[in-house]
């Protein structure tokens, strides 16, 4: 009797399927199963596809691919279709797929094999459900979009191996895990779950010409299928000893394949049995493939991060050994996403006069490119500095520097050419340079297009120092940048900082500066007392700064939570850096919650001929320095006598204007006195100016507002003086 015949009797028919030639050779049987009429038959692809329940083939399709890779056998069930859409019956398929060469030397395959009815249970029958059909493949691929979602969200290679560890596969969950990777010619394991501490140990370091299911895996790129103990042990009898005392029944290894190349294996094992079918077979695949790819992007991810911090930390300066009488702190959060990698940076540079210099600074954007240009500057700025030359001339010599660095980079420059138009742009910076006498706490000041420094005055004042400055550094080579001078008084700190740590959160300078004032003048660090950290009761804490730093840059980042930069909400609009200078003293005003005398408040600026704009910034210098001032009235009486002041200065003489500012005593109890110093030896007077004029009035205001007021002739000029007595003077309203 001929084999075709006995397939008959039993209700199996015979199929071929010539993937290349697009046709499939049905015997009557198959025919017959599929819906046709039962006789041989040779069609086209399409009139078999037709056939098939559209879910079902797309199952065979996956399976078929997979029995390819594999060299095993494809076995499916498949539901048949009438030409109306109706469910003829259900099938099983078992075929072999031959590899074949088509005439163009294409590699393609040929199916052989079989096909018979199998009976599906009816409703509410006691037979078991068919694996590839209803709940189980609901249940599977909800199972499979859940995984490659959790394994997509990883963004550690731990947080990978943690997902993988909890998968719970429908129908059979593997309970132990082990991925491998590849390390030259050697196998290594990356990580592990239901295995013992120290079991990794005679894996690590295995050759990959090794008789290991994991070795060979990766060897071929092909998976390695052991349901029984007895596989294992015929299959891999050199290895078996370090397998079998896991007391597992069934291994999977699987090949962690990405763009072609496999990295690694991965294996599940199981206690319980499993035969690996098909279907099983098709998850644990899917599962490895997504497997893989999550470990590329993870590691891909931790090599940046890597580069990065690394690339920042090399670029961030240590601040340098101790200075008597200054304590110095200093913070760099970069901007969030991306590589993480900017602009921004700061610097303590030693000089060779003794003093030292602190300098800060942003380069425009917030790339690898404004990080390279940032590098450079730095190393620029640090070699000027040390070459013993002024602020002022520091700030020029890095303008033109940065300026002839972009402009080599140009589209007409003779470096080869970028494809990014950005690395063709003109790039500029901000910087703010400060040279410091620790012994006397003066500083001269330099600033190109930064926001001004803010000194914490002994009480808890917070002032922002206006300064003269200039453009930023590059956009016209030959800039000037005038300095200014001002003395950091005992026990004041001053914040130099970009505009990353005011304007993030959607703030604007004025907006921003008032949230960092808020944490500057909230004084929540503790004070040092005797025998603390600062050596003298009552002296400065050595960790005072440290706290602020910290202080400051959570108050713009809120509560904790980003992985990469510690306690800080990833909500890193900009890069931050920011730098805190404290002159300390006995009686140190940083961190110190009560005093027995309140030290004075005290301000000093300078208005030049050339730059009348400041008068604004006096007023506001005056409006600070009175800012818990008890009668507001006062205060706007005190704003309006320095404009007043000033302004005549500007008008009737060609000098400039000193301005200084001190209050003094408790509060509610203070003096506030002002004196505007000139170099013109005329005295003011009291003049009657007429209803319509502009201006004579400037004697009359002194003698309405100020509780005291005069002139002091000096060798060189004068100096016109007032001062308040905060509420010194009753309300109008207020009784008598």
């Amino acid at each position: 009797m001929r084999t075709e015949d006995v397939l008959a009797a039993i209700a199996t028919g015979l199929w071929r399927w010539d993937n290349a030639s697009g046709t499939v050779t049905l015997d009557a049987e198959a025919a017959r199963l599929l819906g046709l009429p039962a006789e041989p038959v040779v069609l086209p692809e399409v009139a078999v596809r037709s056939r098939f329940h559209p879910v079902d083939w797309n199952e065979i399709n996956g399976i078929v691919t997979l029995a390819v890779a594999e060299n095993t056998l494809a076995e499916a069930r498949l539901r048949i279709m009438d030409e109306d859409g109706r469910v003829l019956r259900t099938v099983r398929s078992r075929s072999k797929a031959l590899e074949s060469r088509t005439g163009d030397g294409r590699v393609d395959y040929e199916l052989i094999g079989t096909i018979q009815e199998i009976a599906e249970p009816q409703p509410g029958t006691t037979a078991a459900h068919t694996p590839i059909t209803g709940d189980w493949r609901r249940s599977r691929e909800a199972f499979l979009l859940d995984a490659g979602r959790a394994l997509a969200e990883a963004r550690s290679t731990a947080e990978v191996l943690r997902v993988a560890a909890s998968l719970s596969m429908p129908g059979f969950s593997p309970d132990g895990l082990a991925v491998f990777g590849v390390d030259g010619e050697r196998l290594s394991v990356i990580g592990h779950h239901g295995h013992g501490p120290g079991d990794e140990g005679p894996f690590t370091e295995m050759r990959l010409d090794t008789d290991y299911p994991a070795a060979e895996v990766v060897r071929t790129g092909r998976a390695i299928y052991l349901p029984t103990p007895e596989d294992y042990k015929r299959r891999f009898p050199a290895t078996w000893p370090l397998a079998q005392r896991f007391d597992r029944t069934s291994w999977a290894f699987l090949p962690l394949i990405v763009a072609g190349r496999t990295m690694g294996a991965w294996m599940a094992a199981f206690k319980h049995p499993v035969s690996f079918s098909p279907d099983e077979r098709s998850v644990l695949t899917t599962v490895a493939r997504m497997l893989a790819q999550a470990l590329q992007r993870a590691g891909v991810a931790e090599s940046e991060r890597e580069l990065t911090t690394g690339l920042q930390r090399s670029m961030m300066p240590q601040l340098g050994p101790d200075i008597p009488g200054m304590t110095i702190a200093a913070r760099y959060v970069p901007t969030g996403g991306g590589l993480q990698v900017g602009g921004d940076w700061y610097d303590m540079i030693p000089l060779p006069s003794g003093r030292f210099a602190l300098v800060i600074g942003d380069v425009q954007g917030h790339d690898v490119r404004a990080a390279g240009l940032m590098g450079q500057l730095r190393i620029a700025v640090r070699a000027y500095a040390s070459e013993g030359h002024r602020p002022d001339a520091v700030l020029s010599r890095a303008s033109r520097f940065l300026a002839g660095l972009c402009s080599s980079q140009g589209p007409d420059s003779d470096a080869e050419p970028y494809d990014d138009a950005d690395f063709q742009s003109p790039r500029f910076a901000t910087c703010l340079y400060v040279e410091c006498d620790p012994k006397t706490g003066m500083l001269e000041v330099a600033r190109a297009g930064h926001p001004d420094p803010v000194v914490r005055m002994t009480d808890g004042t917070v002032l922002m120092r206006p300064t003269a400055g200039g453009l930023p550094l590059g956009i016209v080579p030959d800039t000037d940048y005038p300095t200014t001078r001002f003395a950091l008084e005992p026990g004041e700190t001053m914040m130099l900082c970009t505009d990353g740590l005011i304007e993030t959160g959607g703030h604007d300078l004025d907006t921003g500066w008032a949230r960092l004032r808020a944490v500057l003048e909230a004084d929540p660090w503790p004070s040092a007392g005797p025998g603390s950290a600062g050596g003298e009761p009552g002296g400065p804490d050595a960790g005072h700064l440290e706290k602020l730093a910290d202080l400051l840059v959570q108050a713009v980042h809120g509560p904790s939570s980003h992985h990469t930069t510690g306690p800080l909400a990833d909500r890193r609009e900009d890069d931050i850096a920011v730098v805190l200078l404290c002159r300390e003293s006995a009686d140190c005003g940083c961190g110190t919650a009560a005093h027995p005398v309140r030290p004075s408040r005290r301000t000093m600026l300078t208005v030049a001929q050339a730059e009348p704009e400041r008068i604004s910034g006096a007023r506001r210098q005056v409006r600070e320095l009175l800012h818990d001032w008890a009668d507001a009235d006062q205060v706007d009486s005190a704003v309006l006598m320095v404009s007043e002041m000033v302004t005549n200065v500007l008008v009737h003489t060609d000098g400039d204007a000193l301005l200084v500012a001190e209050a003094v005593g408790e509060l509610g109890a203070r003096r506030l006195r002002v004196e505007v110093a000139d170099a013109s030896d005329e005295l003011p007077h009291k003049r009657r100016p007429g209803e319509m004029a502009s201006s004579g009035r400037g004697v009359l205001l002194m003698e309405m507002l100020a509780d005291t007021w005069g002139v002091d002739p000096r060798g060189e000029g004068k100096s016109i003086w007032f001062e308040l007595y905060e509420r010194s003077k009753p309300h109008p309203d207020a009784p008598a």
